[in-house]
């Protein structure tokens, strides 16, 4: 018996060798094509990977390589392994999107053996902005503390400023905290970039002459404002026009504006200027309540038929909120030494309800003081977005208020705290409607003739003038961060909430609206995920094994059944 060995068809060979030679070319071809059209796909629900096109456009255009120091790297829990791995895919995404131009580093600051260089670089970091954290991790089996600065460097022709990375509101849950650190990665890193790279071209101006907050209370916002724009200050009244500045700000005015201030700064608005407005409605201070105790009377500023124009109206009303800062009270003596307890005083209401608006998304707690009611009224074409909110334990005091420590002592009635929350602070965008529309310009204006109708413009009103009031140490005349309370050691997000205000005010190119970027937290169910565990471990473990074996099995068959010959 004789069999007959199989051969392949001569016509099969070319085939084969055909496609082959086609493959090899679509190759090749598709790689020269990747090489010289750049594209990347986010294939994530929520665009996670995606770089805002002017953070693109921003990193498109860097001058000069910009260095940036990372201090997250080492072994960290999965929250912050997380954070980590955000950080070094956007910086890979800045690389890429700027020519190479964007280069950085991990580091580990704990990796340092010299005792003497790492307390240094502790303390640079701290001086920087970058703020320690205590970080609780597991290793070989043991519980231990970390000391963790989650934060980076920015480094720049020898220019350097911090960058922290763990954001976040403080009343959020770890995890949602991490995660809201994650969508601020982006707006962070290029913030910071556009600070060192690109010098700002817009100015800011400080307005005076109305008993606003002097400048050694507003040293650490003023400061804030020098990195990215240019900062002028003047007195309202021996300034012709506000011709040739981008924003304004007006901060606390204890004293009337006259009729031309007024003509000054609506016309500044109408003509497209931005303005900012912190303005107390009624006159309160801790000086006059430690002294025995005072009436909150209404400011007669002069303001109120301006801001209604536009949209707003202050009330002459001030808020107790149970959810509160603390003050020193004395309450005894030990021999001539007084005895001092921090206590709730609920007139300092603590703001932590926000809009998801740019400007408020994912900051934490802002410290108010004597901070009263807001209205809206019709202004026609003007879009009024609330921005902070009261927590829904408010009071609303009517005028006159009395203000006394004694209230600080009082026992609490929870049934006269039921206001619910009160927005304390609007955004207004559009057209405004001048304030002198069918009226004369006041005497010895610059330009008398009236703009009725303004050109769309941004301005914003909180009602609490001590929002951008920095405290001074009284020892030293130093200025205190914005936000930071001296009694309890604790910094508030008051000069985060400003930057970003004027920030979107003045950002024409969106950079602002990064902050918009929402990544979905999708946690594990921990009870359902400690109950089916081995389940999952079998399932991962040998499900894959079986279908391997399953599919060489098939494979075997089909190719006996195909190529078998008698």
């Amino acid at each position: 018996m004789v069999t007959e060995q199989a051969t392949i068809p001569k016509s099969k060979r070319s085939s084969d060798l055909t496609r082959f030679l086609i493959a090899l070319a679509a190759i090749v071809l598709l790689n020269v094509l990747a090489a010289n059209f750049f594209f990347r796909l986010d294939l994530t629900e929520d665009k996670r990977y995606t770089i805002s096109p002017v953070t693109k456009q921003m990193l498109s255009q860097l001058p000069e390589p910009v260095f940036v120091e990372v201090y997250l790297e080492g072994e960290f829990p999965a929250g912050f392994k997380r954070l980590q791995q955000s950080v070094r895919e956007t910086l890979d995404e800045f690389r890429i999107y700027s020519g190479g131009n964007v280069r950085y580093e991990f580091i580990d600051p704990n990796d340092i053996s010299d005792e003497k260089q790492r307390t240094e670089l502790f303390q640079k970091l701290a001086a920087s902005g970058i703020q320690p954290t205590n970080l609780r991790a597991n290793e070989s089996g043991k519980q231990v503390e970390r000391l963790v600065f989650p934060g980076a460097r920015v480094l720049y022709k020898g220019k350097e400023t911090g960058v922290m990375l763990l954001k976040g509101n403080l009343a959020a849950s770890p995890d949602e905290r991490l995660n809201q650190s994650v969508e601020g990665v982006e707006y962070e890193l290029a913030t910071a970039i556009r600070k060192m790279a690109f010098q700002g071209n817009k100015t800011i101006g400080y307005i005076s002459g109305q008993g606003q907050l002097e400048t050694q209370y507003v040293t650490d916002l003023l400061g804030s404002l020098q990195e990215f724009y240019r900062v002028a200050r003047g007195e309202l009244r021996n300034i012709p026009s506000l011709d040739g500045l981008d924003l304004i700000i007006i901060a606390k005015p204890t004293e009337a504006f006259t009729e031309a201030d007024k003509y000054k700064i609506d016309q500044f608005i109408m003509n497209g200027g931005k303005a900012v407005f912190f303005v107390d409605a009624l006159n309160a201070n801790m000086d006059s309540v430690g002294a025995g105790g005072m009436f909150a009377m209404p400011y007669n500023l002069n303001l109120d038929d301006m801001l209604f124009r536009y949209g707003v109206r202050l009330n002459p009303t001030m808020i107790m909120d149970l959810n509160s800062g603390f003050i020193p009270i004395v309450t005894g003596y030990m021999g001539e030494r007084p005895q001092t307890e921090m206590v709730n005083w609920r007139f300092y209401p603590l703001l932590n309800t926000f809009s998801k608006h740019p400007i408020t998304r994912n900051i934490d707690a802002v410290y108010s003081k004597f901070i009263g009611t807001m209205d809206t009224v019709r202004a026609d074409g003007i879009r009024k977005t609330p921005l902070v909110y009261t927590s829904v334990y408010s009071r609303v005091m009517q005028v006159p208020v009395p203000l006394t420590l004694e209230e600080a002592r009082m026992e609490v009635k929870p049934e006269q705290y039921q206001a619910g929350p009160q927005p304390v602070g609007y955004l207004l965008e559009g057209a405004f409607a001048s304030l002198f529309r069918n009226r004369r310009a006041p005497e010895g204006a610059a330009n008398p003739q009236v703009r009725e109708t303004g050109v769309p413009t941004k301005i914003a009103v909180f009602s609490d003038g001590d929002l951008v009031r920095n405290e001074v140490n009284p020892r030293t005349g130093q200025a205190y961060e914005l936000g930071f309370d001296r009694y309890n050691n604790v910094t508030f997000a008051n000069r985060e909430l400003a930057m970003n205000t004027i920030h979107y005010l003045l950002d024409s190119e969106g950079l602002i609206n990064v902050r918009s970027k929402e990544i979905q937290l999708r946690p594990l169910d921990r009870v359902r995920v400690k109950e089916e565990r081995t389940y999952w471990q079998l399932l991962n473990l040998v499900a894959p094994i079986m279908l391997l074996g399953l599919f060489g099995v098939v494979r075997y068959y089909l190719r006996k059944r195909r190529y078998e010959r008698f």
